[in-house]
């Protein structure tokens, strides 16, 4: 397919493209609608958008209403699909290019899918990339700082997240949800004519008698006499709060208490979040999409009481990507963490040494020191080899954080092809030889 954005970038001088930017992308979303026949104005359209926990709430939703017998598929950062027919996605973006975005929603038309899950990023509300998407219900699983190299202020990216909401107000539903648990909560909720809020102890629906383990996490969701008995298979507690999203859209499409609980229940991973790692190695092993500051102290907040012996994390941060949160991830993982072992992340044309600099000195500013408790291994694979041989006990857990499910790692001169899953179970197989 045609890619219109391109052609117009050739047919301008870069520096006008810059400045008729983000109305480029709008052009070809037009196009490509009309190219493909706005596919979405024939289906239901759901947007979950967010800093962190967009993809794992798409997932919940897409899982827990085809078990309950809804046409339904999903777009997502991991993958796409309908019902069962899940498919890896390649590209490093939550949301792709309409032309690609607009072909996948005309395939599932034709294939009979009556609702589609769209994870939505601020980037693609902003550059107008799902321009014709006629979302009925809205989900924002919470807004931190992210991505302001692009946005600039957080104003910005905040106005960019409840884009999503002012759409859903103008199509069938008009159906917002909302993490009360975060400050922006109030107004994404006034954007929707009907909405309902969600948290840990507060909102409309409510997680309540919360149990944490390594592997799963039970709790009570609770909305006036209504109460549903939850078990989601994917830990911590930032995923409780996912899951209550989830159960929100349910109950807003009619799901019963059943259908909401096994639906929830039925989906059993997703993949680069949270994983166990499990190669008969004495220790644990994880691997997570975690890359943001707010993500971080997530995850290291619902993993730290869970580990009883050394906590080992392994990460880097993106190059061409917000520098500002460098420092403060290696201060959160250095407060953690009983070490740290800092590494490439999609360093691209970056200096991968002067990243992880500024990596170390967040987390010496919480007390880790060169060579003790704190190392810098470029190269992504040994760093993984390393910290894994860091691990001497059953009690020892390892943390591998940044890529996820991500397929492929960028460096200045090359594009490899990459899994951190494989290449930790690579590793974890050579030591036990």
């Amino acid at each position: 397919m045609i890619n219109i954005r391109k052609i117009v970038k050739k047919l301008i001088p870069k520096t006008l493209f810059k400045q008729i930017e983000p109305f480029g992308h709008l052009i070809e979303s037009v196009i490509m609608n009309i190219i493909y026949g706005f596919p979405s104005h024939k289906m239901h359209i759901i947007g979950v958008t967010g800093t962190n926990g967009k993809t794992t709430t798409t997932f919940l939703i897409q899982k827990m209403l085809h078990e309950a017998g809804f046409r339904v598929g999903m777009l997502s950062t991991v993958a796409y699909g309908a019902g069962d027919d899940i498919k890896n996605q390649i590209k490093h973006m939550t949301t792709t290019e309409s032309s690609i975005l607009q072909s996948r929603l005309r395939d599932f038309y034709k294939q009979g899918v009556e609702w589609v899950v769209v994870e939505t990023s601020s980037h693609a509300l902003a550059q107008y990339r799902v321009w014709g998407l006629r979302y009925e219900i809205a989900v924002m699983t919470n807004v931190t700082n992210d991505h302001l190299d692009y946005h600039v202020t957080f104003d910005n990216y905040l106005e960019a997240k409840r884009r999503l909401f002012k759409i859903t107000a103008r199509f069938g539903r008009k159906f917002g949800v909302a993490n009360a648990d975060d400050p922006n909560a109030e107004k994404f909720l006034a954007t929707t004519p009907r909405s309902i809020s969600y948290g840990i102890g507060k909102g409309d629906l409510q997680a309540t008698n919360v149990k944490l383990a390594t592997d799963h996490s039970t709790y009570t969701a609770v909305d006036g006499d209504e109460k549903y008995n939850i078990r989601i298979n994917i830990p911590g507690d930032f995923n409780v709060s996912n899951s209550l999203a989830a159960i929100a859209v349910g109950r807003e499409l009619g799901l019963n208490k059943k259908q909401i609980e096994t639906g929830i229940a039925a989906l059993k991973n997703v993949e680069g979040r949270m994983n166990a790692i499990d190669e008969g190695q004495k220790f644990k092993v994880i691997i997570d999409f975690a890359s943001t500051p707010d993500a971080f102290e997530r995850f290291f907040e619902s993993v730290r009481p869970l580990v009883k012996g050394k906590l080992i994390a392994v990460f880097g941060s993106a190059g061409r990507r917000d520098e500002s949160k460098r420092a403060v991830q290696g201060e959160i993982a250095g407060r953690y963490s009983d070490e740290v072992v800092l590494t490439e992340e999609d360093d691209r044309d970056v200096d991968g040494n002067e990243i992880l600099a500024q990596i170390a000195s967040g987390a010496s500013q919480a007390g880790k020191v060169a060579d003790k408790d704190m190392f810098l291994v470029l190269d992504r694979a040994e760093a993984i080899k390393f910290a894994l041989g860091r691990a001497k006990h059953a009690d020892d857990t390892v943390v591998i954080l940044g890529k996820g499910h991500e397929k492929t790692l960028e460096r200045a001169t090359e594009t490899l092809e990459w899994s951190d899953t494989e290449v930790t179970k690579s590793a974890l197989r050579a030591m036990k030889r």
